[in-house]
């Protein structure tokens, strides 16, 4: 066969393989926006979402063990008032996600990347503890490194998983219970909440304030296009946390002193409060044109700032003690040290001595580690974001797949 020949016949099978594409792709988009017009007139009714699956994505707010399967398990103390022992997320118990779980009637999500005892009937979450938005060009294993499973990274993961749990549940038996039904992702709830490293990196990798405003609408373009991402493989209903007041948090009071200087009322730092609430108004704005351009999709943007400001502020209305304190932890003003921190141990004579213990009633205290929050803390906030009190638009949970005027 000559050149010209054998290039023709390729090109030929090349067209016909992208219009069998383009085909099964426009079948697809019927079927979801079918399924999505069957759940949006049961919305119109009143009538709640029952949703038979959530997809999370996020940083370790939300991570239920991804980390903890990629890099090693999140060392005691960790679990120990829900769970009893480590169980991949970093807090005493459960975390928001968890509380969203229970509060939609289902268990609790299995991570994408842990393969022992992992089901995803109900959904998957990819989610790891480092996560940012926008890629980080330092690794864990560096000073001040971050996860490499950024959120475009989640969203390719969560590609994957669309297209092989279906062939792999196809298989039937116990495959078949192991893995969402085909029609779950364009009735599930895909909730986020991640950004707040994306702001962090920029202060640990000694950037200024002004450059890490400068990079937030860039941080917001990306995060756009994974919800867009989302919404194309089938996505519909998207619950979508702010990020929170991190200049409230040990780790960034320790880490950023002569920034951290400049307290508010409360004692936590100042600059980088506002650097978190520039990043909100932007994301809401960025929220309200995804809105524009996704006729079917629902999404909540969830105030979850106002709510944690709200607890660690008037701590002591709410039954709840040292704010700005670690429970779990070791040394310093804030019962943090960034060399030492929750479950870390010692040698002492050729024994080993934990030192990064925790605090004597877990449920009493705001923040766990210096970075992440206690059961007590997630529970409260996620009792105060469930009823839409701090939703935009003001729906609850249950009824996150509502298109209510936004």
């Amino acid at each position: 066969m000559g050149p010209l020949r054998y290039l023709s016949l390729s090109l030929l099978i090349f067209f016909c393989k992208i219009k069998i594409i383009i085909i099964w792709g426009l079948i697809l988009a019927v079927v979801v926006e079918e399924e999505g017009k069957a759940t949006a007139a049961a919305a119109a009714a009143g009538a709640e979402c029952e949703f038979p699956a959530v997809f999370n994505f996020g940083d370790s707010n939300s991570d239920t063990g991804g980390l903890s399967a990629a890099f090693g398990q999140a060392p005691p103390p960790n679990g120990e008032t829900f769970f009893g022992a480590p169980v991949g997320r970093y807090c005493d118990g459960r975390l928001v996600v968890d509380f969203i779980a229970s509060g939609l009637g289902l268990p609790f999500l299995s991570a994408y990347l842990d393969s022992i005892g992992s089901n995803f009937s109900h959904g998957a979450n990819f989610a790891t503890a480092g996560s940012s938005i926008r890629r980080s060009n330092t690794t864990l294993f560096q000073s001040g490194g971050f996860s490499p499973f950024s959120l475009d990274v989640q969203s390719w993961q969560f590609s994957q998983f669309v297209t092989r749990s279906q062939v792999v549940s196809k298989r039937g038996g116990f495959y078949k219970d192991l893995f969402p039904n085909e029609e779950y992702f364009s009735r599930a709830l895909y909730t986020f909440d991640i950004g707040q490293n994306d702001l962090t990196m920029g202060y640990f990798h000694n950037k200024t304030t002004k450059d890490v405003k400068a990079y937030i609408p860039d941080v917001l373009d990306k995060f756009a296009d994974v919800i867009k991402s989302v919404y194309y493989l089938g996505g519909r209903y998207f619950w979508i946390h702010n990020t929170g007041p991190f200049g409230c948090l040990p780790y960034v009071l320790v880490r950023v002193p002569r920034i951290a200087a400049r307290k508010d009322r409360v004692g936590c730092g100042a600059t980088f409060n506002e650097v978190a609430q520039l990043f909100n108004a932007k994301l809401k704005e960025t929220v309200a044109k995804l809105r524009e351009e996704l006729p079917l999709a629902a999404l909540t943007y969830v105030d979850v700032y106002s709510v944690k400001y709200e607890l660690i502020s008037r701590a002591n209305k709410y039954g709840f003690e040292h704010p700005l304190m670690a429970c779990c932890g070791h040394g310093g003003k804030y019962n943090y040290d960034d060399h030492m921190g929750c479950g870390s141990k010692i040698t002492v004579n050729n024994t080993e001595v934990l030192v990064g213990k925790s605090c004597e009633d877990p449920s009493e205290r705001i923040c766990w580690d210096g970075i992440h929050y206690t059961e007590a803390a997630n529970k409260f906030v996620f009792d105060h974001i469930a009823g839409g009190a701090y939703s935009d638009p003001p729906i609850p949970l249950r009824l996150a797949c509502q298109k209510k005027e936004q």
